[in-house]
């Protein structure tokens, strides 16, 4: 057996090495590299089969990120203690690293291709994200597996009015930007980025400098082709008999043109599929049996360029939609909010045939959502679902658990309306939206952080400002001829060339996802996409703020009510009691549900401000600081010889020494006191350290005040219950 060849390139990137290898690992892959930066290691692994897949019209790639808890030296969560389904983190991964992948295969590829992502460690330093795209780019790169890139990534953030490339995960959270741009050398393919109000040019910059970074390591991966690249397989795209294209042009003549120039999307499929279901009828009528299906195939293939020539061609030559709009136009809008019911909150938001409507629901402390994951994070407190039922682009399909879509979905509208949410000290709520979509045609995810928007205001959540979203197109032709579209619908995402969401507020742009279906798009058509988005952001927040425009004053009557007390850290202990008997005991009484944070932040969440009250006051009295001088009603929970213990707070008792009980000598405890007694007695002592309590009932009989005693030497209450027990003759013996 020959020696394993081992190649690496590096290249140092924002002053850190970034190194790729490839021969150490996986050697029967069609392709691996691991991926180093910093301490943070991944390996990307391609498989591509040397056949086409049969009677699929799409290119069948998958990627898949695999997180193992082993990468930060964890143990895995899970009853079984092994990785179970995807994370939430690594199924959004696997689609950052699916979008710019899957345009640079060639056209009419349909061989599997499956991408494996490892993480084989974390140093909680340099994200994953970009090296998954890097790694699965490099991958494929130096296989045989026919593939138009190389593929750089990079992560931007903004910090003190500075463009960052890959700043560490730890100051992330007080960037302006998290951003991840993916491209070629020759143009940008992918952008996704969260964003605290930023321009339009503070993002297309930040977009220019990542994808200099993006050329930078794209050269490095070609470095690793020349010295381990293969030879890529040989592949032709399958003919197109463009003579049976012309046959069915001559045949339908101008009836496609009228079938989709329709601005309702159901009267227009419903045309489009009759017309289709004629042409199939006829260019078969007459095939053999056994060539009648692959004729079927090809007619329908056929008729689909046909549809996919006429949408494109009136857009780019007669600036023509199929609903008969102008390219900036938006479809007509309909708000409302609080349309449902006993929810903290609803909006419900139409543009055109999609609607969503969003609710939000407002929990307490405790039900952050708690994460499993290789982040930094170990909870969450704001969270956003997405839903995507079958009906809504009315079809019958089978209901099941969240695709990967919806995820990304929810994910994007989740990061599109952080920037303008409460701190959790203002409001200390967890917040819960659930966006459904009752009808889709184009956009939903937008429609969704326009309901979402609406859904807080009607919660009482006081955001700084409402968001809105849009989603542009874009429809490329030959000679660089090029159309951006505002507020696209189904049939333009599907035969568009980009998918181009954003979302923001007056002052600026909160969220963006690009997803481009071409080779690429210049910083031209980028800033153009980005003013004709601002543009129609504003149209829209017009029509969501003449319904609302500032967050109701109170949050719904059926929502938790929440008080928040500062205790001493220190006592924390104390509150949540042995095995958390004491909060337990207060939650049983009073109803309330309790979070404590690590500073000392106190929590009190109930149905109503009354329960909210009691469970305060108890937890106060709990974590009071008990000082000289303080009065209590207390009751006796144990007498000895020397005196009686008196408990003054949950878990906290004092001692009356027998000489403190009464104004007179008193030679046995139970001559003024029984257990259960409630009696009120007056704090003379705290004892530093051990904090044992010193209590006098004789100085509240007299009047004493403690300063009274200490200015006349008295001393006696400062004594500990140790000192009293030797008072009366307690010592211990002296052995013999």
């Amino acid at each position: 057996m020959s020696e394993r060849q081992i190649h690496s390139v590096s290249a140092e990137i924002a002053g850190r090495t970034l190194t790729i290898e490839t021969g150490r690992f996986a050697e029967q892959a069609d392709g691996a590299v691991t991926v180093r930066y910093g301490d943070t290691l991944l390996l990307a692994t391609v498989v591509g089969a040397k056949t086409a897949r049969e009677g699929i019209d799409f290119f069948p790639l998958t990627v898949d990120y695999e997180e193992r808890m082993y990468a930060a030296g964890k143990i895995p969560g899970s009853f079984f203690k092994r990785e179970g389904k995807p994370t939430e983190t690594a199924i959004l991964t696997s689609r950052l690293t699916d979008r710019p992948l899957r345009p640079l295969f060639p056209e009419g590829y349909r061989n599997e291709v499956q991408i494996i992502i490892t993480t084989f460690s974390i140093d909680l330093v340099n994200d994953p994200g970009p090296l998954a795209i890097i790694g699965a780019s490099a991958a494929l790169a130096i296989s045989d597996i026919p593939f138009l890139g190389p593929v750089g990534a990079a992560q931007v953030g903004y910090l003190d009015g500075t463009i960052v490339i890959n700043p560490p995960m730890s100051d992330m959270a007080s960037s302006k930007l998290d951003l991840v741009i993916a491209g070629t050398k020759e143009a940008v393919l992918m952008v996704e980025a969260g964003a605290g109000e930023l321009s339009e040019e503070a993002l297309l910059d930040a977009v220019i400098e990542g994808h200099r970074v993006s050329q930078q390591i794209c050269d490095l991966q070609l470095e690793l082709v020349k010295l381990a690249g293969r030879p890529k397989r040989a592949f032709e795209p399958p003919a197109v008999d463009h003579s049976l294209e012309e046959s069915l042009t001559a045949y339908i003549g101008r009836r496609l043109k009228d079938a989709i120039n329709n601005p309702d999307k159901t009267a227009r499929q419903d045309a489009t599929d009759a017309l289709k279901a004629e042409v199939l009828k006829h260019f078969t009528a007459d095939e053999p049996e056994e060539e009648l299906a692959a004729r079927t195939k090809a007619v329908d293939g056929a008729f689909e360029n046909l549809l996919y020539e006429e949408v494109r061609s009136a857009i780019l030559t007669n600036g023509i939609r199929v609903d008969g709009r102008e390219l900036s136009e938006i479809r007509p809008i309909s708000v409302d909010v609080g349309v449902i019911p006993r929810v903290h909150g609803s909006g419900l938001f139409t543009r055109g045939q999609t609607q969503v409507v969003t609710i939000a629901t407002l929990g307490s402390p405790g039900d952050e959502q708690r994460l499993d994951d290789l982040g930094i994070e170990t909870t969450k407190r704001y969270i956003h679902h997405y839903n995507f039922p079958p009906f809504s682009p009315g079809e019958v399909k089978r209901l099941g658990s969240p695709r990967r879509r919806d995820i990304g979905h929810g994910a994007l509208v989740e990061r599109s309306l952080l920037a303008v949410l409460p701190s959790k000290d203002a409001f200390p709520y967890t917040l819960r939206l659930v966006s459904e979509t009752l009808s889709s045609n184009g956009s939903s995810s937008m429609a969704s952080v326009c309901g979402s928007s609406l859904a807080l205001m009607d919660a009482g959540v006081p955001i700084s400002r409402p968001v809105a979203g849009v989603a542009m197109g874009l429809i490329t032709g030959e000679h660089g001829a090029w159309k951006v579209l505002t507020d696209i619908q189904g049939i333009e995402d599907h035969l568009g060339d980009m998918d181009f969401k954003v979302a923001g507020t007056r002052d600026g742009i909160t969220g963006l996802q690009m997803d481009i279906k071409t080779t690429g798009i210049t910083y031209d058509i980028m800033r153009q996409a980005f003013e004709q988005a601002r543009q129609g952001r504003l149209f829209i927040l017009d029509k969501m703020e003449a319904v609302i425009d500032t967050p109701r004053q109170e949050p719904s009557e059926y929502a938790p009510r929440i008080l928040t007390i500062q205790i001493n850290p220190e006592k924390i202990g104390a509150l949540i009691g042995p095995g958390g008997k004491t909060i337990r005991s207060i939650t049983e009484a009073t109803g309330a549900q309790i979070d404590v944070e690590d500073d000392g932040r106190v929590f009190i969440s109930t149905a109503d401000g009354e329960s909210a009250k009691k469970a305060a006051g108890m937890v106060e009295a709990l974590t009071r600081e008990i000082k000289v001088g303080d009065i209590f009603l207390g009751k006796v929970v144990r007498i000895m010889p020397f005196g009686a213990f008196v408990n003054l707070v949950p878990g906290k008792d004092g001692m009356v020494h027998v000489s403190e009980l009464d104004t007179s000598r008193v030679e046995n405890v139970e001559d003024v006191l029984k257990m259960g007694d409630e009696i009120n007695v007056m704090v003379i002592a705290v004892e530093p350290g051990s904090g044992k309590v010193s209590l006098s009932r004789r100085a509240l009989l007299t009047g004493e005040t403690a300063e009274d005693r200490i200015a006349a030497g008295a001393g006696r209450g400062a004594r500990s219950g140790g000192d009293r027990d030797r008072d009366r003759g307690d010592r211990p013996r002296r052995r013999p």
